[in-house]
């Protein structure tokens, strides 16, 4: 008797996972709220932790100077990494000309994906969460840099980072008292006004060198594209930790270049920092300190109470990458997001003309 020959199993591969399609958007809308749900305070310190494991981690990642297009009136910017796990990306832009037109002068969105299938994660709003990851990082960087028990700061350039910084400082450092000084009366009216009731003691200053007065930590927060000199050297005595943020781009920079010589340097990835950053005013083997080495230990950070760090932050790619992680973690949970149809899935992979047609034919029978 001939037996009958088995049916062959389906070569058709299975249908995509339900869902697959769809991707988690954090709108600037559920943004905020998933933030002031949380409590901002609470958000800058959970992230720094964020921050803060990964700088640990900083030999797993891919690390490369920021994409730039640079033009006359300001700078475009994608920001990529990658731990081989998750792929992160940022893209951000810097226009100071865009508060006279009445827009921000930095905006951004990001993305982590899945390493494994290429499939993206999370789709985020990063105006606000670049605000927030940029005052945690400094944070981080003063939380092994600062002399101890420092407890006034002084906040030169009170834009819409002002407030972040200050917050930070106090949740993660204890700073309970802050020195406000902008070429814009304005801005600091906004930002004292911005820090009421916040458990900060806030003094608004008409000069550079008042808001300094007493206090041993500074940090500088200007967005003029071009080399300025917002501290000069007899403003800056021993014994303090200055935090510059505001350079980040070829040809701006904040400090003297006085203060770069008599202070200990620390930086975030020194080829693009040496591009983009406050030492760009220096030779190119001027010595730095990576503050991942510090954070893990392998390097001193302040060693002797009249020494002065620098944190020449112009903010790194692993910084948005945590934040980014951060949020695809507290959104568990919660309904702050939307999902965004935005990856094809036919039933059969590689038929995806095919997943066309049928929705041109539902379309035509509707």
């Amino acid at each position: 008797m001939t037996s009958t020959p088995s049916k062959p199993a389906s070569q058709t591969p299975p249908g995509p996972p339900e869902g697959s399609n769809l991707v988690p958007f954090v709108s600037v809308d559920n943004m905020m709220k998933l933030v002031n749900a949380i409590g901002v305070e609470r958000v800058l310190t959970e992230l720094a932790d964020y921050i803060e494991d990964d700088f640990r981690r900083w030999p797993h990642f891919d690390k490369t100077p920021r994409v730039a297009s640079h033009s006359k009136v300001g700078v475009i910017e994608l920001m990529p990494t990658s731990d081989g796990e998750y792929y992160g990306f940022k893209y951000v832009n810097g226009h100071p000309k865009n508060t006279r037109e009445g827009l921000q002068t930095v905006t951004a969105f990001g993305v982590l994906s899945s390493v494994e299938n290429g499939y993206p994660l999370l789709l985020s709003e990063m105006t606000i969460l670049t605000a927030l990851r940029t005052a945690a990082t400094s944070a981080v960087a003063a939380r092994h840099l600062a002399p101890k028990g420092a407890r006034t700061m002084a906040m030169i350039g009170n834009g819409a980072q002002c407030e972040f910084q200050a917050l930070a400082f106090k949740a993660m450092l204890g700073i309970d008292a802050v020195r406000l000084y902008d070429t814009d009366p304005g801005a600091t009216a906004k930002a004292a006004r911005n820090l009421q009731g916040t458990g900060l003691a806030v003094t608004s200053c008409t000069s550079g060198e008042e808001a300094v007065e007493g206090a041993q930590i500074i940090t500088t927060c200007t967005a003029d594209k071009q080399y300025a000199t917002i501290l000069t050297d007899n403003m800056v005595g021993s014994g303090l930790h200055i935090n510059a943020i505001g350079g980040d781009c070829p040809g701006k920079t904040e400090l003297h270049r006085d203060i770069l010589l008599r202070s200990d340097i620390f930086v975030e990835y020194p080829p693009q920092t040496r591009i983009e950053g406050e030492i760009q005013q220096l030779d190119d083997d001027h010595p730095v300190t990576e503050l991942w080495q510090v954070i893990t230990g392998d390097t001193a950070g302040r060693t002797a109470p009249e020494q002065i760090t620098l944190f020449d932050s112009v903010g790194f790619a692993t910084e948005d990458f945590s934040a980014l992680r951060y949020i695809h973690d507290r959104l568990r949970g919660t309904g702050f997001f939307e999902e965004l149809d935005m990856l094809a899935d036919p039933d059969e992979p590689r038929d995806l003309y095919g997943m066309l047609m049928r929705a041109s034919a539902a379309s035509r029978s509707d």
